[in-house]
């Protein structure tokens, strides 16, 4: 149904690893690890039935949790190629968010793509994350310049 209607699925790739969040009590925890249960099935269905996704975050609200981001990122090898966590991170999710039509707060350019007069990120990064998605999990040793909205906020090239 979700295919057929056009919704998108914006989950993160929650997983009971090293990063598992942690809980002050034994039922948050259990409910946890129940959906941690799950996410192999969910991302596996999805792109099964070629349901559109969205990389999903509710980090950026934990400055601690938001450092992973890229480490949760590269998380999503164990269900997608690297071309495809990339282009899901970037390009889909702007596809999603322009969806909102003029709620959406970048309404001066495009989005998700390179040209001038769009809004893009770039990031210059030290090897191929296409090759080693792994790559973007450690942004303070792999990524030489981060570019936002033509600000430059890290450039450590000679």
């Amino acid at each position: 149904m979700m295919k057929d209607n056009g919704v998108w699925l914006s989950l993160q790739p929650l997983l009971n690893d090293e990063d598992a969040l942690q809980f002050p009590n034994p039922e948050s925890t259990r409910k946890y690890e129940e959906v941690t249960r799950g996410t192999d099935r969910v991302y596996t269905t999805a792109k099964e039935l070629g349901v559109k996704m969205a990389f999903g975050t509710e980090m950026l609200f934990d400055p601690a949790a938001a450092a992973k981001q890229g480490k949760m990122l590269a998380k999503l090898k164990n269900w997608l190629t690297p071309y495809e966590a990339l282009k899901m991170a970037t390009s889909d999710n702007a596809e999603l968010l322009m969806l909102a039509g003029p709620r959406h707060p970048y309404q001066d350019g495009p989005l998700g793509v390179i040209k001038k007069g769009a809004y893009a990120h770039l990031i210059l990064v030290e090897g191929n994350p296409l090759e080693e998605l792994d790559l973007v999990a450690d942004p303070e040793n792999n990524f030489g310049v981060i570019m936002k909205d033509g600000k430059i906020y890290k450039n450590i090239l000679n």
